[in-house]
């Protein structure tokens, strides 16, 4: 247990602000503290260890993970060798379009680009520097990208993902985690707010004071955080939340604290395909290849393939917030390799019927009506009527054996966040760096808009994650070496 004399300091909830930080005791001291040790910490301890800084990841939780870990591992990437490989002529530029198009030109287009311009050379970092391989996926589209730019590794797992940064980081002598171990706050200078460290409650040990010469919040975001929800994303208060438990959003608080601005607060990705009363999620690839949803009455509500966040809100619409989700064999083998799937078939949440009929009965929707439904959409599918929700992919019509499964929408993640730089340094309103300070994942603004789920593009949350911790861990370790703020 430190002995610290904390009465220098001034007690605040967030930060503890001291007037002399070589008069404190430190317990550990370390180039770069790395908070969090989702996607975004491990490639930012990754980064920064490439170019020789001495890095401590802690994490509250007893393993590494967060949102990642829940994720599909899907990241888009402009530009990659895959690409280039199978004759896809991508560009950031191109990419960039794509995501303002979605977001209703409501992210700096400049910082878009600029993250766009890492995303190949995220991809191939992965994998020629940490032997981690990922994917083209090209079997279709994603909702909001005009080119195939998916990357993957073959499980579709993000604790597959997780696994391999894990593995890479145990090959450098200077990175070292700490679990069971929450930072508590910041600790800073009182005199210009530079962040020094952040006190740090470890399991069995007590309140240490971690020193470093930069700082990386590289948690995620506030999503199960009720009362930032209320206040921030008020619609999603109450709604299902997906995302992992520990994002509870003490990084954007302590950014805050700090005098940080705050970007697109009121932004979040969702998801209207989460199997209930399960708590699985029905991938929405389901949806790519030609499944459609009815609410209780047995009618279809919306395009289902505009996009699988802003859905969410369709089908938390319908009476009792649900919805049910019909597809086919053909659709079934095709996504039986998913974990989502293996999860939802492991609890029953997949019900299989000869019939549209029996799919009617079984799930007590008026059988005459979606009879009609089904019929309507097989006539779109087939190109024989305009469809009347404007859907125009479908694949295949549909055939016997049916499958169903009841379904809501849930919270995935926040998007809102602490406003940073290109370099991902975290910023003032008036673009003034906070001394010593960087942030990505969830802590970070992301790139979906100001508010709602309709600015967030197919995986883009993972993307963002990976690229501004690998930005923050080189550019923290640079500027250590080159003695920069």
């Amino acid at each position: 247990m430190t002995s610290t004399p904390l009465q220098q300091g001034s007690e605040n909830s967030l930060i503890l602000y001291v007037e002399d930080p070589d008069e404190l005791i430190w317990d550990i001291e370390v180039d770069i503290l790395v908070i969090g040790a989702g996607g975004c910490g491990l490639v930012a301890a990754l980064a920064a260890a490439e170019l020789g800084a001495q890095v401590l990841i802690v994490e509250k939780e007893r393993a590494a993970g967060g949102n990642t870990s829940l994720s599909q591992a899907m990241v888009p990437a402009a530009g990659s060798r895959m690409q280039k490989e199978l004759g896809i002529q991508d560009s950031a530029r191109l990419m960039v379009a794509d995501i303002l198009k979605k977001n209703n030109n409501e992210s700096d287009p400049e910082l878009t680009l600029h993250i766009a311009k890492q995303s190949g050379r995220l991809i191939e970092w992965l994998k020629d520097n940490l032997g981690i391989n990922l994917e083209l996926l090209t079997d279709f589209l994603y909702p909001g990208h005009s080119l195939h730019r998916i990357h993957a590794n073959k499980t579709r797992k993000g604790k597959n993902l997780i696994n391999d940064l894990l593995n890479a980081a145990s090959r450098f002598d200077s990175i070292n985690i700490a679990y069971n171990a929450p930072a508590v706050r910041l600790i800073a200078r009182r005199s210009d707010s530079a962040v020094q460290g952040a006190e740090v409650k470890i399991e069995g040990i007590g309140i240490n004071l971690a020193r470093a010469q930069k700082v990386i919040l590289a948690l995620n975001g506030f999503g199960a955080n009720r009362d930032m929800l209320q206040k921030y994303i008020p619609r999603m208060s109450s709604a299902y939340y997906f995302g992992h438990e520990g994002n509870t959003g003490e990084g954007i608080q302590w950014g805050e604290a700090l005098g940080a601005g705050l970007e697109s607060m009121g932004a979040y990705q969702a998801h209207g395909s989460v199997a209930h009363p399960h708590g699985t999620l029905l991938t929405w690839v389901a949806i790519s290849l030609g499944a459609y949803q009815v609410n209780s009455r047995g009618h279809r509500f919306v395009n289902e393939y505009h996009g699988y966040s802003e859905h969410a809100l369709d089908v938390l619409a319908q009476d009792g917030g649900v919805a049910f989700e019909i597809f086919d064999h053909r659709i079934y083998q095709a996504i039986l390799d998913y974990e989502d799937i293996q999860q939802c078939i492991r609890m029953g949440a997949i019900k299989k019927f000869e019939s549209i009929k029996a799919l009617a009965q079984a799930f007590n929707i008026p059988e005459t009506t979606l009879a009609e439904t089904h019929e309507a959409f097989q006539r779109a599918a087939r190109g024989e009527s305009a469809d009347p929700f404007e859907r125009t992919e479908f694949g295949p019509p549909l055939e016997p054996p049916f499958y169903g499964v009841k379904v809501t929408g849930a919270l995935f993640h926040t998007q809102g966040g602490l406003k940073i730089d290109d370099s991902a340094r975290v910023v003032r309103d008036n673009g003034d760096p906070i001394i010593n300070l960087y942030a990505g994942g969830g802590t970070a603004a992301g790139f979906s808009g100001k508010a709602g789920p309709s600015g967030y593009l197919s995986a883009n949350g993972l993307m963002a994650a990976l690229i501004l911790g690998k930005i923050a861990g080189e550019q923290a370790a640079k500027s250590i070496e080159s003695g920069s703020v």
